[in-house]
């Protein structure tokens, strides 16, 4: 599964939340015209990937997980997210789910962060720990994997 990279996995979980919604809807949840509030998540959550990855770019490490980093970036949205790449690919699904309105394709949303969760995160946590050990502690004990600094 670590071979298949991120993008790939948004892909695949477009496609089910896709398949799901015009096979086995269930009930709605967002009616229409409200389902196009889930456009503002696709834009925010693209807006964020594209920015953190600006930050490994402008950085020279490169993006591609299980990849050894030269550098620790902990500035823009990664002082408030380890993963802000992850975060908005999870922003982005969740503004699928929100247009295509009806409940199976949020269930896709929560696979695909525990998935990422598991199978990527951590290992790469794993990774940037060997490469920058203090540092890396350092800048756990203040920013969240998810979202959120500590001790605010």
């Amino acid at each position: 599964m670590r071979r298949i990279i991120p993008p790939i996995w948004v892909a695949i979980a477009i496609l089910t939340m896709t398949i799901l919604h015009t096979q086995l809807p269930m009930s709605s949840l967002i009616p229409k015209p409200f389902n196009l509030g889930g456009i503002a998540l696709l834009a925010l959550g693209f807006s964020l990937l594209l920015w953190s990855v600006g930050l490994f770019a402008k950085a020279r490490t490169p993006v591609k997980p299980f990849t050894e980093s030269t550098a620790l970036v902990t500035d823009g949205p990664f002082s408030v997210s380890r993963n802000p790449i992850y975060c908005g690919m999870v922003v982005f699904l969740l503004g699928v789910a929100i247009l295509f309105g009806s409940l199976t394709p949020f269930s896709i949303v929560i696979v695909f962060a525990i998935l990422i969760d598991r199978v990527f995160i951590v290992n790469e946590e794993r990774l940037l720990r060997a490469t920058f050990p203090d540092e890396y502690d350092k800048y756990c004990r203040q920013v969240r994997r998810w979202i959120g600094r500590r001790g605010l």
